[in-house]
């Protein structure tokens, strides 16, 4: 017995963030998939598709009004799109069009030339003139779907793209995501499998069978009316309605429950009870200034800051990460105010000699090697045992990467690093793979990515974020009233956020779209350095 009953929806709120838009929060406890349309919602191919399909009805029409003497009505790329063709299995969009104009052709079969005026030979017709198109423009994605389904991967939920287009592998592979989703279940799946199209559930339900999940428990993302009817249609957990047109209402009324703009303004709860927004959904830190420095008033603030990316650009070599003297003069002046530490994946004494200010704490190696300044009698090394081991792997990679150009190799004292940022990109899946094999060999050790970069850490319950609730600790900043403030760019800076999500203020700076447990954003080094500019004026006007 399939439930459909409104209990076995899965919980989702919309509240209100310190963005400009109120987002939907969908907590992932209550899922397992996430089936998506292609067109419109993963790629942005709906313009080249209405472009077909006005250009195929038109050239019909017209030849079809001279021949009969019939005044010509074109095909109207956005009502007649929408209503007749849009998600459809391309014969169904081609005998529902034609339909409404009161035109009846012979079905025809799908081996039908596209010259042969059949329903068939039309849909055929229409089918060349997309795949010129594409071949000709190519295909853009929408980053915040992107962004969305990685997140899902990384929470271990299951993906699967479900299209009523027979093309959807070609267009995936032209999106350099062809190997994105779980599942696919397209229109040539339709027809091996005998399933009917949108507005029918049998492609979605085909989708949820072969990732082996029931549809309560998977959401549906649909731009179009039929998809998001078939989503209904099927019992789903949820069915998510994407407005790329003005069709809100339609949406709703067709079986969303919920609609969005943009998958942008989706915010998940994980299995463990965090929140992630998509960075372009936080606020950006320098106009929250004023709101965010509120929260100093009572409090003493410590500032932990990453290195690479944060205060430096990001460069293709860990070498040249030089930092400005600008900036060594805001964390000077910042380090007079309040305690201040550099959290960085490289070595403690590397990242020193590179800020190269006494005042500061430094933690280096994600946080396994920390120490103080003089008068602060602060050391903390966690992993030492592990050097043997991280010796051998080092040696490993070094021999088995030894033939890839630009892959270089750094030896931490708590990891082993691999950086790939000038590797060609057809050889990264190679350098993962021996990575992988390199670890499989030593199961004392785990992996970590960040920006271009592979690290092999002990396998060990240490991280960014339990360094600085240790540090906090530490500096006997647990006993009196704090604010602890973290700014990062990396994904390993993702540990910092979690732990500081109900303590403190999390700063993410990332220009581009991925989900983060951050409260605020900023887009670069230089946004860093006005930022502290403004902290710095901020605790001029507190006492003392």
């Amino acid at each position: 017995m399939v439930l459909s009953s409104p209990w076995f929806k899965f919980y989702l709120t919309v509240y209100s963030t310190m963005t400009i838009f109120s987002s939907a929060l969908i907590d992932l406890s209550h899922i397992d998939a996430a089936l998506f349309d292609l067109d419109g919602v993963v790629t942005n191919t709906a313009k080249v598709h209405a472009a077909a399909w006005k250009s195929l009805f038109d050239q019909y029409l017209q030849n079809r009004a001279f021949q009969q003497g019939e005044p010509f009505q074109a095909f109207d790329i956005l009502e007649d799109y929408r209503k007749y063709v849009d998600g459809k299995l391309r014969y169904d969009g081609v005998q529902s069009f034609l339909k409404s104009r009161g035109i009846n052709l012979l079905h025809g079969e799908p081996s039908d030339t596209p010259n042969q005026e059949t329903v068939c030979g039309l849909g055929n017709r229409k089918n060349a003139m997309f795949l010129e198109a594409l071949h000709t423009h190519g295909v853009d994605v929408f980053p915040s779907t992107l962004a969305l389904i990685q997140e899902l991967k990384d929470q271990k939920k299951k993906t699967a793209i479900v299209s009523a287009s027979e093309n959807c592998q070609e267009i995936l592979d032209a999106a350099g995501i062809g190997d994105l989703f779980d599942v696919k279940v397209d229109g040539r799946d339709a027809k091996a499998y005998h399933l009917f199209g949108k507005p029918q559930p049998d492609t979605f339900l085909k989708a949820v069978e072969l990732l082996g999940v029931l549809p309560p428990r998977a959401m549906v993302f649909e731009d179009a009316i039929a998809g998001v009817e078939a989503g209904q249609a099927g019992h789903f957990g949820m069915v998510i309605g994407i407005d790329r047109a003005g069709e809100r209402k339609a949406l709703r009324k067709h079986g969303s429950d919920l609609v969005v703009s943009d998958l942008v303004e989706l915010s998940l709860r994980d299995e463990e009870g965090m929140v992630r927004r998509n960075t372009q959904a936080l606020p950006w830190a320098l106009d929250a200034s004023s709101e965010l420095f509120q929260h100093l008033h009572g409090k003493h603030l410590v500032v932990f800051l990453d290195y690479d990316g944060t205060l430096t650009p990001i460069v293709d070599r860990p070498e040249l990460a030089v930092l400005s003297n600008d900036m060594r003069e805001v964390l000077r002046e910042l380090s007079v105010r309040c305690p201040v530490a550099i959290i960085s994946g490289r070595d403690r004494l590397a990242v020193k000699q590179f800020v190269n200010l006494d005042a500061l704490v430094y933690a280096g190696s994600h946080g396994f090697d920390i120490a103080g300044p003089k008068g602060l009698a602060i050391h903390h090394e966690v992993g030492i045992q592990f050097g043997p081991t991280l010796d051998r792997a080092e040696t490993e990679l070094r021999e088995k990467l030894a033939w890839v150009s630009g892959a270089i190799i750094e030896r931490k004292k708590f990891s082993v690093a691999v950086h790939y940022r000038l590797v060609l990109p057809e050889e990264i899946p190679q350098i993962v793979k021996v990575v992988d094999s390199t670890l499989a060999s030593h199961p004392d050790l785990r992996k970590t990515e960040g920006k271009k970069v592979i690290d092999l850490r002990p396998q060990i319950e240490w991280d960014k974020g339990k360094a600085i609730l240790w540090l906090i600790e530490a500096l006997h900043l647990d006993e009196q009233e704090v604010l602890p403030l973290y700014i990062g760019d990396d994904l390993t800076d993702e540990d910092a956020f979690r732990a500081l999500a109900d303590l403190g203020v999390g700063i993410i700076v990332e220009q581009g779209f991925r989900f983060t447990s951050a409260h605020y954003r900023l887009n670069d080094p230089s946004e860093v350095k006005d930022f502290i500019h403004q902290l710095l004026q901020s605790l001029e006007t507190l006492p003392t």
